[in-house]
């Protein structure tokens, strides 16, 4: 009977361990996702990074990748996300994204999720980072 409260304790932590270290290296843009980036910043110059953006700006969230999301506020505007880490699924738009956020801003260090439109289950989990504001420069006269 010890042995079995043992094994039952131990697989636990034996399915932990073979997981093994979790690479959050970016993987390189493909060909379609760089096309993305290029048209939704064309023309447009970085800012200065900031920490927060108003919930009411960031309702046209566009995912480049599994690392990268764009919220374009106008034409004029678009702020790219480099989340901390890689969000396993994110790039292929089929699941539901859910913020988990306090207040009305989305601010760095906020929680993504991305749910499984069929089943309801769980999958990616990210945490947003900065905010880079791109904007287009305005014509000169």
């Amino acid at each position: 009977m010890h042995i079995l409260k043992l094994a039952v304790l131990a697989f636990p932590l034996t399915l932990v361990a073979s997981c093994g270290k979790v690479d959050s290296t970016p993987k390189p843009l493909t060909e379609k996702q760089s096309a993305v980036l290029a048209k939704e910043l064309n023309g447009k110059v970085a800012g200065t990074p900031v920490n927060c953006i108003s919930d009411f700006n960031a309702t046209n969230t566009i995912r480049v990748s599994d690392n990268i999301l764009l919220y374009r506020v106008s034409g004029r505007l678009v702020y790219q996300n480099n989340l901390r880490s890689a969000c396993s699924g994110l790039a292929r738009d089929d699941d539901i994204m859910v913020s988990e956020q306090f207040g009305s801003q989305k601010c760095k260090g906020d929680i993504i999720r991305l749910v499984d439109r069929t089943t309801g289950m769980t999958g990616g989990v990210c945490s947003l980072g900065d905010f880079v504001p791109y904007r287009s420069e305005k014509a000169k006269d």
